[in-house]
């Protein structure tokens, strides 16, 4: 018997990946009655739509003629629907509100250089919001109270300064926050008896363990905290257990949900009664609890009917009518609404329905041992149709670095694995859902284990024999480009190129220039990065500006002009140093862009420029050319001598 060869698939077209999602991010009305979603306008920007969960026409709410409008959610009137939007990828978003009624657009917010934070609603004051804006002082944000009806906003709590967090109770007044401490770290749990109580101390939390609060309990008696420290009677844990805290003196009440392998993830309250219903869990693939009796059956009938990873997104005030989301590795995200009475699963609608002719690639987990013995989780996505043998790989770093991969829809890697490449993806240590103890091995390890626990996943996919060791590239955006820089600089016999998009070259000039309204956290960020503002050594060893030389592997830089939290000097002087000695480098600006791409156009003009940079030097297939699709970008290739 012939076994038939094995081919390559067809070539999915950038625009298919990574242009607007035909419909995307639907969240239900407060009444149950309406779903509002994003999609193209007939300029091709992404706006919002309302359309009645019966079936009909819908109709497109806002107007944004630009950037595309990518936040926005119901305000609980059933009158207002509200949306976040900010200027070339600047970040200082406004807060906008969209009356249904009258089609009338008014800007909630509207105070030069401002950004909206926060943004809080409950059902027992449906005609206002709870909104953090930095007017008064840029390093911290005050709270708000907003009328919806009459458009004005009025201070309800002044930020003493080291508050990054509020929190309000079931009568939506504001009687708890989450401060940090400069001095060393610390983050501390504050709650008042009333609005005109004093504050006072209930928890606090070492840099080095992990804290964080939801809500209050109904009776304003307790929170729902996150927590890997004992609180009297509980017992310490590596990982965030979720657990009632007495409001009165710190002290823990119940367990509510933990795992010893990861950290608690997604938790879903009942509004009304303020108790948990379901908690999830992700060690390489979220898992979800059902807590309360009153969801079990539910949660039980979601499992049969989505088969990806699932998001709750959006409920109905009556909590009768859930919108979830479904993203499976293989198959367009979609988006289901879920009866809670008839226990029905149905279809909204795929995020991507042109996918749907093409083949895409399974994403498996695997636990890799690095080179000092410690575990860490990764995702590796083979291309189809292809023998999974001495396969040129793309290590694609994820950025944070306080953050993680998971498994599921994950578009980077459905588009290199189309091209040929083996995709792997790892959650070095440093990464955010396995525990306070692999949170902190990454302390001050910038370019040090952090770095290698990269260089040991490509060690790990060579020795498996899934990858072509001398065609290995990484690739990656924010901290990921950081990471691609460090991996070119300290370990170029690893890598035959890089790409890095909006990626950190001087750790140093990173810290001084970072948001103002960043101040609360600036201790941690000097805790977990390391006193590169006044440790020179270290700062000269972990900054691959100072390692240029040392780069001669090909690499890739593309760059937001308005990025805040990177801007545009970190790869400015990057590609200076490299200049200066003689290295060659591609450099891509992007003019209307910020911390990453927004608009379709530039994602796509960049992901072409990045394919046939991969192509070159590792070989992997290139896709059609779409200049339909990329028409009107931004994007302009800067001449490295041209740079001062």
């Amino acid at each position: 018997r012939v076994c038939p060869a094995m081919a390559p698939p067809e070539l999915i077209p950038q625009s298919v990946l990574f242009g607007n999602p035909d419909k995307a991010e639907p969240k239900i009305s407060p009444d149950g009655t309406r779903y509002a979603y994003l999609s193209s306008s007939d300029k091709g920007v992404l706006n919002v739509f309302v359309v009645p969960v019966s079936g009909g026409d819908a109709k497109m709410v806002t107007n944004d003629t630009h950037r595309g409008i990518r936040m926005f959610d119901w305000a609980l009137d059933d009158v207002h629907l509200l949306y976040k939007q900010d200027v070339g990828g600047d970040e200082n978003f406004h807060l906008h509100a969209v009356n249904l009624s009258t089609d009338e657009v008014r800007d909630l917010t509207p105070f030069e250089g401002c950004r909206c934070d926060a943004l809080m609603m409950s059902k027992n004051a449906p005609g206002s919001l709870l909104v953090g804006l930095n007017v008064r002082d840029k390093s911290v944000f005050d709270m708000h109270r907003v009328d919806l009806k009459e458009g004005t906003a009025e201070m309800d709590t002044q930020n003493p300064g080291d508050v990054a967090q509020w929190v309000v109770d079931h009568e939506f007044k504001i009687r708890g926050c989450m401060a940090t401490v400069q001095a060393d770290g610390s983050k501390v749990l504050r709650v008042r008896d009333t609005v005109d109580s004093e504050w006072r101390k209930v928890a606090e939390w070492p840099h080095d363990e992990s804290g964080g609060v939801h809500r209050f309990t109904k009776d304003g008696k307790g929170l729902f905290v996150e927590t890997s420290i004992a609180h009297g009677k509980g017992e310490a844990s590596d990982t965030a257990r979720l657990i009632v805290m007495s409001a009165a003196d710190g002290t823990e009440v119940r367990l509510v949900a933990s795992d010893a392998r990861v950290d608690v993830d997604d938790v879903e309250f009942d509004d009304d009664e303020d108790e948990v219903e379901a908690v999830s869990f992700d060690y390489d693939r979220k898992e979800w609890r059902a807590i309360s009796d009153s969801v079990r059956e539910d949660y039980e009938a979601l499992a049969k009917g989505i088969k990806g990873s699932m998001t709750l997104t959006s409920k109905s005030a009556n909590n009768r009518k859930w919108i979830v989301s479904d993203f499976s590795d293989t198959k367009s995200p979609r988006y289901c609404l879920y009866d809670r009475d008839t226990k029905a699963v149905s279809l909204l609608f795929l995020a991507r329905p042109k996918l749907e002719p093409y083949t895409l690639a399974p994403m498996t987990s695997h636990v890799i041992e690095c080179s000092d013995g410690e575990k860490m989780v990764a995702f590796l996505t083979l291309p189809p149709g292809v023998e999974p043998k001495g396969l040129p790989l793309v290590l694609v770093v994820h950025g944070g670095p306080w953050a993680r991969d998971h498994w599921g829809w994950n578009p980077q890697a459905q588009w290199l694995a189309n091209r040929g490449y083996a995709v792997l993806m790892a959650n070095f240590r440093a990464s955010t859902g396995y525990g306070k103890r692999w949170l902190h091995l990454g302390d001050a390890q910038w370019g040090e284990t952090m770095q290698q626990d990269l260089t040991d996943a490509v060690a790990w996919a060579v020795r498996e024999g899934y990858a072509d060791g001398a065609r290995a590239a990484i690739f990656g955006g924010s901290y990921g480009g950081y990471a691609t820089l460090a991996g070119l600089a300290f370990t170029p016999e690893v890598y035959c190129c890089g790409v890095d998009i909006v990626g950190p070259a001087h750790l140093r000039t990173l810290l001084q220039s970072v948001p103002a309204y960043w101040a609360p956290m600036k201790k941690m960020l000097t805790l977990r990065v390391g006193d590169v503002e006044n440790d020179d050594t270290l700062n000269q060893k972990a900054s691959p500006f100072y390692h240029a030389k040392k780069i001669v592997r090909p690499l890739l830089i593309a760059q937001g002009a308005n990025d805040p939290r990177v801007k545009q000097a970190e790869s400015d002087q990057m590609v200076q140093a490299m200049h200066s000695v003689g290295t060659k480098v591609e450099y891509v600006l992007y003019a209307d862009e910020g911390h990453g791409f927004a608009r379709p156009c530039n994602r796509v003009d960049f992901y072409q420029r990045a394919e046939v940079f991969l192509s070159e030097h590792c070989k992997g297939r290139v896709g059609p050319a779409e200049p339909d699709q990329t028409e009107g970008h931004s994007a302009s290739v800067i001449d490295p001598a041209s740079l001062k």
